[in-house]
Parts: structure tokens; sequence; C-alpha cells
């Protein structure tokens, strides 16, 4: 029988994953293969991608069956002529854009692109994904359409996997997928609640919910004693929920809930994750994250006890619900107050506890409260973050009448995230302009997502028009410029690429309330309306401290704000406004840093060569980004590096974000409860924000790889 053309391929083609593979290898000079990897990325696209593409005669004639098939929306492209769309589908194939890993085409081609409704075929290759994003994201505005299309295909934004992966589609889930709601001290709202989980699940949302505001076991119910069951009955109907809302088994639903630890019930709340914990309590999915405020650490430090005090008696009294409540302020006073109902723990013991369950789970996250809030720009008060940990927004509460539904709509919060690839943004031949599109495209994921299954989360939404602009790859930028991760030039550089997006993002925010005439609500009670916000950069003196990152922003032609220009940008904000509530959250990126090939986050990296179980292909083999042979004294991963080096580079990003970072600590397999307890209470004096995962090397794990491959060599 005859082969066909995509057979004959094949048989001359080695295989894809063979050739991934061997870049864990070294060749017989100790050296990495990473022209097999480029090798693997070739034949993948020749004897898979292509042979399994749909081919149309031309791109007129794709965009009207696509439309017609009910693959792409056609209210998106009605937007513009069809020549502009034309032109710009040419012009993004034109652009030379190829796949730097195998990992990255693999995760483009198996989790984003478009796919024939039978998953066999594909519709789209990369560029057609990045030209519908960015049709949809411009809503009509061609010049815009362009400048997003030119930044995602040179790699410099990428949106999150939300909105990269539904943009342009008829259908499609939303294009933001993270939310945070707050729960009241009645049965009302966490029936709301476990509805709100059961409705953004569906949809594919990540949830996280404030349980601070809850009575504690064994609270009195009307007055009756002894009758609340406390937080963990609800966060067993929220993991219930998550667990049964999993877009049809597409996805598992995804959820976390944060506890204050001044709240009685704490101990129970982190026993739910103990590796013996009984199955009555035990919380197997659901994430947990703990908000701590300073007087804890002062507690510990004195070696004293600690007050877990009522949130019954806290609202009762004081006409303020438990979370809303700045524990720090208020200790003495509540403790001194005899109505409040309080019990007593080692402050020590507390943290001990917080060490024990990280070193089992990995959790739960930690939230710095006071900290949060004394960064924080926006009237109101931070009391919980989201399932990554980076975004911190304030809330309000609702209520609700008896049939559920809303007497007075508070304000929940959802995330819209993308994320700047620190090294081709500085390789940007118009850095502001990068910046000042990233922003613009993220603010248009704001202003259409309209989440009408949860109206608090809507509410909140069109008030504050927040957005979480990104970063990632500064370990790999780093080494590309000769720089170590968590070096003194490392550092500098952190802080101020930050600074210098700092002044960006304001600036396009105060561009986009000047041209609309609108600012985010509340806008007069913050500190950007006062100026206070800018003293810090109008205060000392902002220049590089080494002559390395001098040179470095030089190089690029990145003039670095001087005071002039944050005094101008003060006061155009203070006569115009701003219109994002919040610009910045720094989140973990996970495919998306892998199909622009640039390390996680600012990060440094886990491994020289990662290793990814990627479904029933087994594992997928990835190089750090811009190693070679000769720079590997660069690319220490996160368990040499430590978490002290990797606290500091936060520290230094922190200053400038407004909102959070998911910073995670990896600790060597030699670690210890002690010193995790050390690296919280050193992230904590450095001004850190949240802290994400514990992560413990397993070297066990990583000794069943083959003998001699490079992710073992340590």
């Amino acid at each position: 029988m005859a082969t066909t053309t995509a057979e004959r391929v094949m048989q001359s083609t080695p295989d894809y994953h063979a050739l991934n593979a061997m870049l864990n290898l070294y060749d017989a000079q100790g050296r990495i293969q990473f022209d097999k990897d480029r090798e693997a990325v070739a034949a993948f696209m020749n004897t898979h991608v292509q042979p399994n593409s749909v081919v149309f005669d031309s791109q007129d004639a794709r965009l009207d069956w696509l439309v017609d098939e009910g693959y792409y929306d056609a209210n998106v492209l009605a937007r513009y002529s069809r020549a502009f769309v034309i032109a710009l589908f040419a012009d993004a194939h034109a652009s030379g854009f190829q796949f730097q890993t195998f990992l990255g085409a693999w995760k483009y081609y198996t989790s984003y692109t478009l796919k024939t409704f039978d998953g066999k075929r594909y519709l789209e290759h990369f560029p057609d994904r990045v030209v519908m994003v960015a049709l949809t994201l411009a809503q009509g505005d061609e010049t815009l359409a362009r400048q997003l299309t030119d930044e995602m295909l040179s790699g410099r934004f990428q949106p999150a996997t939300p909105t990269f992966l539904n943009g342009g589609k008829q259908q499609r889930g939303e294009l933001v997928s993270c939310f945070l709601l707050r729960i009241e001290d009645n049965m009302e709202s966490i029936g709301r609640a476990v509805n709100s989980a059961l409705q953004l699940s569906k949809r594919g949302g990540g949830v996280a919910f404030l349980l601070s505001n809850l009575r504690e076991a064994g609270a009195p119910i009307k007055r009756i004693e002894n009758q609340s069951s406390g937080v963990i009955p609800v966060m067993k109907m929220l993991e219930d929920a998550f667990s049964y809302a999993n877009q049809l088994g597409a996805r598992q639903g995804a959820g976390a809930v944060y506890l204050h630890a001044h709240h009685p019930d704490i101990l129970r709340f982190l026993d739910t994750k103990r590796e013996n914990a009984d199955e009555k309590i035990r919380i197997k999915t659901l994430s947990l994250g703990v908000v701590i405020p300073d007087i804890t650490f002062r507690l510990a430090k004195e070696n004293a006890q600690m007050a877990l005090f009522s949130p019954y008696d806290v609202e009762r009294l004081y006409g303020k619900a438990f979370g809303d409540i700045a524990i720090s302020d208020m200790y003495d006073t509540l403790v001194a107050d005899d109505r409040v109902r309080k019990s007593w723990i080692s402050a020590r013991d507390l943290f001990q506890t917080l060490a024990e369950i990280q070193f089992e789970s990995g959790y739960p996250y930690i939230m710095y409260e006071d900290t949060v809030n004394r960064a924080n720009p926006i009237a109101g008060r931070v009391n919980m973050s989201n399932l990554c940990s980076e975004i911190l927004q304030v809330n309000s509460a609702s209520t609700y009448d008896e049939n559920l539904d809303y007497a007075d709509t508070g304000r929940d919060i959802s995330c819209n995230l993308g994320s700047l690839n620190i090294a081709h943004t500085m390789d940007s031949p118009d850095f502001g302009r990068t910046v000042e599109t990233a922003v613009r495209g993220l603010t248009a994921v704001s202003d259409m997502s309209h989440i009408r299954s949860v109206p608090s989360i809507e509410a909140g939404n069109a008030a504050s028009h927040a957005i979480g602009l990104g970063q990632m790859n500064l370990h790999g930028y780093l080494a590309r410029e000769g720089i170590a991760y968590g070096s003194e030039e490392g550092l500098d550089f952190t802080n101020f690429y930050f600074y210098t997006i700092t002044w960006h993002a304001l600036n396009t925010s105060m561009m986009l309330a000047r041209e609309r005439g609108q600012r985010f609500a509340g806008f007069e009670q913050s500190r950007y309306a006062s100026g206070a916000f800018f003293d810090q950069y109008l205060d000392g003196d902002w220049q590089p401290k080494t002559e390395k990152v001098r040179a470095l922003f030089a190089r690029a032609g990145i003039p670095l704000p001087d005071r002039a220009m944050w005094r101008q940008l003060r006061d155009d904000v203070m006569r115009y406004g701003i219109y994002n509530q919040n610009l910045q959250a720094v989140p973990p990126t996970g495919s998306i840093s892998y199909i622009n090939h640039a390390t996680s986050s600012i990060h440094p990296i886990v491994s020289k060569v990662e290793i990814r179980k990627e479904g029933k292909t087994g594992r997928v083999y990835y190089p750090a980004p811009f190693m070679t042979n000769d720079n590997l004294a660069l690319y220490q991963d996160a368990y040499e590096i430590g978490p002290e080096k990797i606290i500091d580079t936060y520290a230094e990003a922190t200053r400038h974000v407004d909102q959070g970072l998911s910073l995670t600590l990896f600790f060597p397999d030699t670690a210890t409860t002690r010193d995790i307890n050390k690296a919280q209470i050193y992230a904590w004096k450095k001004g850190i924000k949240t802290l994400y995962y514990i992560r413990l090397r397993q070297l066990a794990l990583e000794g069943t790889e083959i003998e001699g491959c490079v992710s073992c060599a340590l």
C-alpha cells in the first residue's frame, strides 16, 4: 500500500519526544544538547502540527468558514474592515515567530489553540491566536490592535491563560478566572458563597473566600450558647462545591479560604491539612491561607500568649466584621474588654504549627496583614488574598434578603492578569509604549468582563477597573546579562525595573482617566488623590547603585523617571485621576512562561532542565531561557539560592507593586521547621506582603531520573 506524504515525513524524522528527552542527557563532551530540543520543535511542527492542521484557500475563506461554523465570534471581526483584518493576519504570519522550545510548542497546541469540535485538527497557529486576542481586546481600535499584536508576537506581553485561550472564540469561557469573595456571619451569606463557588467554578474560575468574619465553633446563635459549628463545615461545603462544579471533568474546581490568625478556630483550621487528620475534618483540595498581623510577631518575640477573639462578639460590640478590624491596633482594647470572649494560645506554638503544616502540605499561604495595608494606597482594608496570593484589593460586604436576593450589593474582587517578559521588554524599541499597550489591553479585559452570576463580583469590577500587570523572566534576563540572581546588581536591577514600570503604568492609567473622563470609584479618598503616594518617589535620590544597572538602562535607551517626571505625574494624577484602582500584581505565570520561553514570575529557576509531566505523554523537558553551556554558573536553582536571596529580590519589587507578588520559598531536603519559621520572620521584616507555597526539594524523586541526567546534577 502506498504511503502518504505525512507518513513518509514521519518515517524520515526522529520522534520529537525522543529528541526532547535528549535535552536531559549530556553529550559525549559533557555538554547539554540544546540543539536536540530545537530539532524536537521542528519535528513536532513537521510531523504532527502541519499534517493535522486544516488548510484554507485564503485567509478570507478561512474567516468566513470559522464564523459560519461557530468557531470565531463574528462580533469581534465586525468591528473592523475585512481588509484590515486580512492585513493584520498577513503581517502576523510574516513576523517570523517560532517557538523556542518543544514544551512551548507543545503547551500551545495542546492547551490554547483553536481545534475542530472533535479535537482532532488544528484551526489556528500561534499568530492566528495572537491576532484574535488583539482584535478582541482592541474593541475596534485598529492602532491598538496592531500594537497588541506586535507586543504579543515579540514576546514582550502575554495575556493570562483565560484571556489568551478565550479571546475571539464564539464558544468561550470568561476572560478572567480568579475571584475573591467575602463571607459574612449569617446563613444567607454562607448560602450565597456556596452558590458563588458553583457558578464561578462552572465557568472555570478559581475562587478564594474570606472566613474570618464567621463566628467560631461554640459561639451562640440567637443568644443560645454552644450552637455554632465554626468554619470547618463551611470549608467542607465549599470543597464539595468545587469538586462538583468541575467543568464536565475537564478541569478540577479550585478554591482557597483565608482565616485570620486571631480567630478562635485557627488551630482547627490548620489541622484540616495534617496528613493524619480525621476524615471528618480533613480538607484535601481546598487551599488554605492565614492572615497574620504584626501583633502576632511581637507576641511570638516576647514568647507571650496570644488572644483569639470571638468574631461574633467583636462585630456585635464594635459594629464591624472581624475581617475589617485592624487587630494590631485594637489588640489591647479587645484584650481589656471583658465583654469579648477570648481564648489563649502560645504565639510561638502557632508559628511552630504553621511550619509543621507547611512542611507536610506546602500550605497555608500567608498574608502579612499590616504590611499589606500600610502599602495599600486605596481607602478601605485588605483582609484576604486569592488562590495564588498576589491579588490584594479592598472589598465590602453585601447584605441579603431572606430569599437570598441582594439587599445591598457590596464589592468583591476579580483578577485580571497579564505579564510582561522582562528580557524582551528591556529590548523593546519603545519601553513606555510596551507598558502602555499592556495596561490598555488589560483594561479592556476589565471593561469587557461582566460576571452577572455573582453580582458582587460584577459591582466590584465595574467600580474599580482593577488590573494586575505582572512580570516574568527575571532570572533569564539577569543570566543573559551576566548577573547572578540575588546579587547586588540583581537586586539593583529589580528595584529600578519595577520603579520604571510603575511610572509608566500610572501614567497610562492617568491618560485613560483623562480620555474617558472617569476615575475608579473611591479615587478621591485614595493616596493618589492627595498626592501622598508620590512622596516616596519625590524624596531621596532614585539612581541605580551599580554601574552595571545604569549601563543596562542606558544601552536599552530607557530613561529612568526623574523627580521632575514624578512631580508632573503627581500633578496630572491629582487633576485627572487614574482609571484603574489597582495596576500591578505578579502571578506565578505557569503555562504562559513556557510559551514565551521565560522563567516563571520573578522566581529563580527550579532546575536547569525542568521536568514536566504532561498528560498521557509522560515527561517533557524544558531548558532555562538564555542558558548555554558557557553560562551554567548563573543558573543556580531556587533550592541552591535559598530563601533569603529570593525574599531580598521580591522585597525590591514589592516596594513598587500596589498589590502582591506570588512568592514561593524553596528549601533543601535537610530543612527543619525552624528554617521555615526563620524565613517567615525574615520575609515579614523585609516588607514582603504574602507567601505562596513552601517547597522542599525531594531528592528521592529526582533520583529516579536516568543516571547522568541534567536535571539531577546538583
